[in-house]
């Protein structure tokens, strides 16, 4: 083994533990509030309010908790998931974050590379949010919302959040240049939304799981029997990579 192969194995060992931990603690911290506020405040919350309540939550959110780590991982690798998921907002900022810079460095997501890539991007996303969040929000956000004109805002509000995911997808496409599962995803992403769900609105809240569960099971279906024929300059490197990492993980 490399001293590159032992030092990538230790930092996902690291991480790994790391990881377990801080996530634990954020749970514990999570749920500490909530749960103070009935021992020692007068709230009339009964245990079956608590339950329906969960399961009202859970029946739409559920699916996402089973889906999103499945969706993310490929792109983001072991220790970076860790970071999106205590930080939050994944899909609209250390997603996007992680895809830009991986395609700059000219490195495939999935490979060692990649992974160490997202975990930077991510520290750069996180530090960018932190800061901007002081700036516009904590000194100037009173004074912003006084000069903004409301139709401006409202503009913001209704596009921002497509315009952000809509360039997630297209720099995706571009990174990954699998043709044939990219097809695959907009059609079947295009029939669930635009057909399925109109006509059963009951399963509106789970378009998008529905979409993400099909599009990866015809995807195995239709997939190719011949070697990969990704692009780009890094390509092989990036694959001896995640072969060579993988390798390290069973071992």
């Amino acid at each position: 083994m490399s001293a590159a192969d032992q030092s990538m194995l230790r930092f996902q060992q690291t991480t790994s533990r790391w990881g377990q931990l801080t996530m634990t603690a954020g749970l514990v911290v999570s749920l500490a509030a909530p749960l103070l506020l009935l021992m020692i405040a007068d709230v009339d919350v009964t245990a079956g309010q608590l339950v329906t309540a969960y399961l009202a939550v859970a029946a739409v959110f559920l699916a996402f908790a089973v889906i999103e780590p499945i969706t993310y991982f490929p792109i983001l690798g072991r220790a970076a998931m860790y970071q999106a998921f205590m930080i939050g907002n994944i899909s609209n900022k250390l997603l996007p974050a992680a895809v830009v810079a991986q395609n700059r460095v000219g490195v495939q997501p999935g490979s060692r590379k990649g992974d160490l890539v997202a975990v930077v991007a991510i520290c750069g996303a996180a530090v960018v949010h932190i800061v901007s969040l002081l700036l516009f929000v904590g000194i100037l956000g009173t004074w912003l919302l006084r000069i903004v004109p409301e139709s401006v805002m409202e503009v913001t509000q209704l596009y921002i959040l497509p315009a952000i995911l809509g360039a997630v997808v297209v720099q995706a496409v571009v990174t990954v240049r699998q043709a044939r599962s990219t097809a695959i995803a907009l059609i079947i992403a295009s029939l669930v939304i635009l057909v399925l769900v109109p006509l059963i609105p009951a399963i509106t809240h789970y378009g998008v799981a529905i979409s993400v569960v099909l599009t990866v099971v015809a995807a195995w279906i239709f997939r190719g029997t011949g070697p990969s024929t990704q692009d780009g300059p890094d390509a092989a490197a990036s694959q001896e990579d995640t072969l060579t990492t993988d390798t390290h993980d069973r071992q």
